[in-house]
Parts: structure tokens; C-alpha cells; sequence
């Protein structure tokens, strides 16, 4: 089979621009700028309406639901919701752009802490909501076919009652919340945007550190991982200090609100029954011997070592493709692929590469990573990226774009209903690296070529799936522990340890240095048990991709309907036409079976 054209070997050119054209945001889809008449007409009027809002519905809602008009009050909150999105979105992503620029910093905060002042004169509408007697609700949803068609959000919204506080602790949590969380979050994303690191005589950030322990060359990865080790030591104080805090802030809540387990918040947040996640835990790590220890052990002899040192573990292969892709290859590889599996996903997909909706170079001050923000369905997701070339940039890219494509797709539910539950939100992103995955091994050149492409896909499942789950063990073990008191660094790193060991086995040496690489996951501080997402998320889409390879007639269809449906329908609704139940032990154990075949195919054909 043809290969795909070759790209031009980045290391030639200089500057953010070495990979082509790459792609900046254009944020005035939002608004012009930070001093743009348009942004402070638009807060103004967040804020005028947030007060009409309170004046014209607080303490009238039940009587709403009673005699007819309780839709008018949802419809204005929602299209209060949009403009208040709309403007957190932009002084967000302006932030992102340049997290080490003091104005754009104060911007944000200043603009998060009008926001909150505004929404506080909202908290009355859930809480009242929950207050409204079940047959009240369930005689204004048949008199009234507008109000009916926003049930899925009401559903959603009735099951946090149990857990809802008077209104004036309510309040309080609300306006705590910026120089609480809020603030503790910003402090580690500009704490981690401004770590500088030493390679190679050469100062840089975070995103080439991380880059330069996948490099094919031991005596590069090796300084790489002992100096991020290191700055991440150096740090260890502020870090330990940042997740006692955050750690102690989420139990207040929890506390307060009477949530049984420590990770039942992030459940009710992604509409999942702690049962579903406890068995998809239990399942991946009951997994772990014949998925990661087995393959690292398989890693360890193609390296021809007894063990893989740390800095081993995402090493590529010697026979793997170290092409460098330009931007336009990376286009065409993604655009090429998602388009055999549907024109339609390409046309949704395509405007993200010509109107200013993705962010691609490394920049000083960037965000790390990469991510999708949806912002608000009147306008449209923007993608992050740090785009360095290598073949895992390019499945980056087809991730995120999945995202935004899911996003886009969504969009139609409108502001109460669009957002897609964790669970089911890394749906479209995993489903798009498979496509692109399987675009790309069909066009493996030789035998070498294709095993290194497998090796690669095991590896980014193995990080998707087992180290996500290892995650969330770890933030299991953390969280309970700070119950009991606040944690020493030493302990904070026992426990990384602990998991490490559990999750990756014997083939990896945990070596010293490693203990600390706990201090660098945003997750852990932005989104607590988020991580079991993304192992969710890839179990689903390996049975879904199963059932598309066995009879893919309608298949787009129906996966097109699944991500329209956004969080308008709970997930076992929304798997049942695919025949897919994630009560199912055979559901985990389908998504699993797919990473152990090609593991099992790797073992197969490994080179001589």
C-alpha cells in the first residue's frame, strides 16, 4: 500500500511556525478583545439581566409550574446562561493563550469575579427548582410541550436535591469559590506554565520535557526525565501544599452536602451510577497482569533489558516511524480518515482548520497540553493544541478535533442540555484517534512499520486505560487519606508509588526521581476523578468500533444520533441501539479483549 507522503524534517526550520502554517485562535468570534466595547456591553448586560432574572422569578417558580410560564424562566436563565459562557469562554481562552501575561491574568480573574458576583443572584433557581413538588412538575410537563422538552435537564437537576443546602450556604459556597478552588486552580496552571527546565544547555517549558522522554535516544530521555524530576522536586512544597487544600476544600463539600463516597460528586456530575465505575475499576485492574505487565515485560526483551527504566516505558521502538508531519500532512491524515467513515463527520470537522478555531504552536506562556473548550452553543468549541510534529501530535490533533466535531454536533440541545457527561464526552475524541489509527496502519509500509504502529496504539491504550485507572486509584487513596489529616509529600508520593507499582508490574523500574511525577497531572487539581473518563471513554469506544467493523450498515447514523443527543439522554438510553449495557461486566471485558488482541497480535509477529 502507498505511505503516506513524507513531511519535512521539522528539526530544519526555526521558530513556532517550523511545521507549516500552523493555526492561531481568533477569539473575536467571541469578542474583539479585553477592552472591546462589545465586552463590556456584554457584562453589563449579564448583569442587568441577572437582576431582572432574580426580581421577575425568585420565590415564584412553583406558581409558575402551576398556573402555566415556568418555561419563560427557563428559556431566560438558559439564554442568560449563553451570553455569561460566552464571556467566561473568551477570558478564559484569551488567558490560555499567554497564562504567564500579567493583564490577561488579571483579566481573568477580574472577569471570574464578576461573573460570580451576577450568578449569585441565580442560586435561587436550582435550589427553588428542587423545591417544587414532583406532581406539580409532572402536570406542568403535560400541559406545556416547550417545558417538556428540557425533562432530561430537570431529571438531572432533581437528582442533586438530596445533596442541595439551604440557600444562603449555598451562597456562600458560590462566592468562596474564587479565592478558593478558582484561585488554587490558577495558582498551579501558572505555576506549571512558568517551570522552567534545562535540556541540553537550552531553557524550556513543560510540553518539550514531556516530548523529549518519548525521544528514540536513551541518553536524551534519561537527562529529560532525571530534570523534570527534579524542578517537579524543587516545587514539591507549593505542590503538596496546592493538593492538601484542594483535597480539603472537596471534603468541606462533600461533608456538608452528605456524600457518601468520595468520588459520588464527580458521579452525579457525569449522570453514572458509582456501581458502573466500580466495575469498570475493578475490571481494568483485575486486567493489569495481562495487559500492561504483560506487555512491558514484551517491551523489556525488545529492548533487550531484564527491566525498563522509567524513562524507558513510552519510548518508541527502534522500528517505529519517526517521520515529522507538517501541518498540512496532519490535516489530510485526520480530514482523510474521518472522511472514510463518513463525508459528513469531514464537513462538520473542516471549519476548524480555516476560521481560527484551533491554536497550534508551542508557544512561551501556552497552556500545556491540549484540550477542547466548547464555550457556548451560539458560537463554537475552540481547540488548544501544542503542535510539534511527531505521530502522536497528529492523534492529538485527531482527539481534540473529535471533541469539537461532538461539541459542534451537540450544540443543537442548546446551554442547559449540550454539555455531554464525562462518560460519554471522550466518546467522539477516542473514536477519532481509532479512525485515524486504522487510516494510518493500513498504510504501514513493510511488516516493522506495522508493529511499531500497533506497538504504539497498545502503548496510548495502556496510558488511556490502565494509567487513567491507576489515576483515579490514586486519587482514591489521596482523598481518603486527607480525611484523616493533611499529607506529607512523602506520603503523597508512596502512594503514586503504590499504584505505579500495581499498574505498570514488575518490567518497569520505578527509579528515584519518579516518585514526584504525581505534582505535574492537571487533572488531579482541575477535575477530581475526572481520569476514569477517559478509560470509560476508550472501553466504549473499543466495543463500539467492534460493533461498526461486524455490520457498519447505519452505523453512522446511529453514531451520529448518540453524539447530537449531547446530555439529553443518560447513557444506557443513548448505547442501547449499538446493544451495548455499561451495567454489563461483558461490556468492560468486550473494550478490553480489543487491547489484549493486539497485544496478542504483537506477540505473534514480533521482530526477529
Amino acid at each position: 500500500m502507498n505511505d503516506l507522503p513524507r513531511a519535512p524534517e521539522a528539526s530544519a526550520q526555526k521558530g513556532h511556525n517550523s511545521f507549516g502554517n500552523l493555526p492561531e485562535w481568533d477569539l473575536s468570534d467571541l469578542y474583539p478583545g479585553m477592552d472591546s466595547p462589545e465586552l463590556k456591553a456584554g457584562i453589563s448586560q449579564a448583569e442587568d439581566d441577572a437582576t431582572a432574572f432574580e426580581a421577575t422569578f425568585k420565590g415564584k417558580l412553583e406558581a409558575l409550574a402551576k398556573d402555566g410560564g415556568l418555561v419563560n424562566a427557563v428559556t431566560a436563565y438558559e439564554t442568560l446562561g449563553d451570553l455569561t459562557g460566552r464571556i467566561a469562554s473568551f477570558a478564559y481562552l484569551n488567558y490560555a493563550q499567554n497564562t504567564a501575561d500579567a493583564d490577561r491574568a488579571k483579566f481573568l480573574g477580574d472577569v471570574q469575579e464578576a461573573l460570580t458576583n451576577l450568578s449569585s443572584k441565580l442560586i435561587f433557581f436550582s435550589l427553588e427548582m428542587n423545591r417544587i413538588d414532583d406532581g406539580v412538575l409532572e402536570k406542568a410537563f403535560e400541559k406545556d410541550a416547550a417545558l417538556k422538552r428540557y425533562k432530561p435537564w430537570f431529571d438531572e437537576l432533581r437528582k442533586a436535591k438530596p445533596y442541595q443546602l439551604e440557600d444562603r450556604v449555598e451562597e456562600l459556597f458560590h462566592d468562596k469559590s474564587v479565592t478558593g478552588r478558582g484561585a488554587w486552580n490558577r495558582l498551579f496552571d501558572e505555576t506549571m506554565a512558568s517551570l522552567k527546565f534545562n535540556l541540553e544547555g537550552e531553557t524550556v517549558g513543560l510540553e518539550t520535557i514531556l516530548t523529549q522522554l518519548t525521544d528514540r535516544e536513551e541518553k536524551k530521555r534519561e537527562p529529560a526525565f532525571h530534570e523534570l524530576s527534579s524542578v517537579l522536586t524543587e516545587n514539591k512544597r507549593l505542590f503538596t501544599h496546592i493538593t492538601n487544600v484542594l483535597a480539603k476544600d472537596k471534603e468541606i463539600s462533600d461533608r456538608w452536602r452528605k456524600f457518601e463516597d468520595i468520588a459520588d460528586s464527580r458521579h452525579l456530575a457525569n449522570s453514572v451510577e458509582r456501581e458502573v465505575v466500580d466495575a469498570l475499576e475493578n475490571s481494568v485492574r483485575a486486567a493489569y497482569p495481562r495487559l500492561s505487565h504483560r506487555y512491558y515485560a514484551m517491551k523489556a526483551k525488545w529492548f533487550g533489558k531484564d527491566q525498563l527504566n522509567a524513562w524507558d516505558r513510552n519510548a518508541p521502538l527502534p522500528t517505529s516511524d519517526e517521520r515529522i508531519f507538517d501541518w498540512e500532512t496532519a490535516k489530510s491524515t485526520v480530514l482523510d480518515a474521518y472522511g472514510k467513515f463518513s463525508p459528513k463527520l469531514v464537513e462538520i470537522a473542516e471549519p476548524f482548520f480555516d476560521s481560527g478555531w484551533i491554536d497550534a504552536p508551542v508557544k512561551p506562556g501556552k497552556s500545556p497540553g491540549a484540550f477542547a473548550h466548547p464555550t457556548v452553543p451560539s458560537a463554537h468549541p475552540y481547540l488548544m493544541l501544542n503542535y510539534l510534529g511527531k505521530a502522536r501530535d497528529v492523534m492529538t490533533l485527531a482527539h481534540e478535533l473529535g471533541h469539537g466535531v461532538h461539541q459542534r454536533l451537540a450544540a443543537a440541545q442548546g446551554p442547559l442540555m449540550a454539555s455531554t457527561p464525562l462518560t460519554l464526552a471522550e466518546t467522539a475524541s477516542v473514536f477519532g484517534e481509532m479512525l485515524t489509527f486504522r487510516s494510518l496502519l493500513a498504510a504501514a509500509e513493510s511488516p516493522k512499520h506495522r508493529f511499531a504502529m500497533l506497538s504504539q496504539k497498545v502503548e496510548d491504550m495502556l496510558n488511556t486505560v490502565v494509567r487513567q485507572i491507576a489515576f483515579y486509584s490514586f486519587e482514591r487513596k489521596v482523598h481518603t487519606a486527607r480525611r484523616k489529616g493533611e499529607l506529607k509529600t512523602e506520603e503523597l508520593n508512596e502512594m503514586w508509588l503504590e499504584v505505579s507499582r500495581e499498574s505498570l508490574g514488575p518490567a518497569i523500574k520505578l527509579n528515584d526521581g519518579y516518585e514526584i511525577f504525581w505534582a505535574y497531572i492537571p487533572h488531579f487539581i482541575h477535575s477530581p476523578f475526572y481520569v476514569y473518563a477517559y478509560a470509560f471513554g476508550d472501553c466504549l469506544v473499543n466495543s463500539l468500533y467492534a460493533q461498526y467493523e461486524k455490520a457498519n450498515d447505519g452505523f453512522a447514523e446511529r453514531y451520529f444520533d448518540l453524539l447530537k443527543a449531547g446530555g439529553s439522554q443518560h447513557h444506557s438510553e443513548l448505547l442501547k441501539p449499538f446493544g451495548l449495557d455499561a451495567r454489563d461486566p461483558d461490556f468492560w471485558s468486550l473494550g478490553l479483549s480489543m487491547i489484549e488482541g493486539l497485544i496478542d497480535e504483537l506477540e505473534a509477529t514480533q521482530p526477529q
